[in-house]
This record gives structure tokens, sequence and C-alpha cells, in this order.
């Protein structure tokens, strides 16, 4: 178990997803949990509350974890599947309103120094336009 925040990625591209986990692995290596998923079940553009769900899992941390999203559905998926984990889990996971690819390595990065999850939410949502 890690003692830092996990981050999530969720995007409707499996490319998109999988190329900003990249990215943040590059920034902060595998000292942060994460997880990322992108596409419907079928494999095509979308997302899916099961897949979000797995990559939450993938990244759990008892410090919390920050899900970034890139659209509408991600976010609604995000919170139905936060609705969806048990009681105890879900006050400590949040959605950042946050640009997904420089949200993420934002946050991963704050997470990376031992960051709480409330700062992780603050830096990746300072990157936000007013």
């Amino acid at each position: 178990m890690s003692d830092k925040v996990g981050i999530v990625i969720v995007s409707h591209s499996p490319d998109v997803a999988r190329g900003a986990a990249d990215m943040v692995r590059q920034m902060v290596g595998n000292e942060v949990p994460l997880g990322f998923c992108g596409g419907n079940p079928e494999g095509g553009l979308g997302t899916s509350v099961e897949k979000i769900m797995k990559a939450i899992e993938e990244a759990w941390s008892e410090r919390g974890v920050a899900i970034l999203v890139d659209l509408g559905g991600a976010e609604t998926n995000s919170e139905m599947a936060i609705e969806m984990l048990p009681p105890d889990r879900q006050g400590k996971v949040v959605i950042c309103n946050a640009p997904i690819v420089e949200g993420a390595v934002m946050a991963a990065t704050e997470a990376w120094g031992g960051a709480t999850l409330e700062d992780v939410r603050r830096t990746a949502e300072e990157l936000s336009p007013q």
C-alpha cells in the first residue's frame, strides 16, 4: 500500500489515457499509484464505469485517489463509479476539474511529494481556465 495519493486518468480515448499515464510515469516514476482507462466496453470512444472502478482499484491509496477526466461523460461515469465504491472509500476519491494531461502530471508531482488529497486536487485545478 502506497503512502502517496493515487492518480486515475479517464479519457474517451484509450490512446489518450495511456499517453497521459506514460507522461506521469516519466515524470514521477512508479512511486505514485496510477490507474488509467479509456474507451467504451467495445473498444470505441467512450468511457465505462466498470473500467473506471478497475482503475480506481489499481491506483488505490488510503491517502485517497484523484481522478482526471477529459469530457463530461468521463466525469459522469467517474461520479457513478465513486458512488458504487464501498462507503468508507467514497470520501477518499475526488474528481479534479483540470486539464487531463497537465492536471495529471501536476497532480502526480504533488502526490509524489507527499501532499494530501486536497492539496493534490488544488494543484491540478489551478491549471483550469478561470
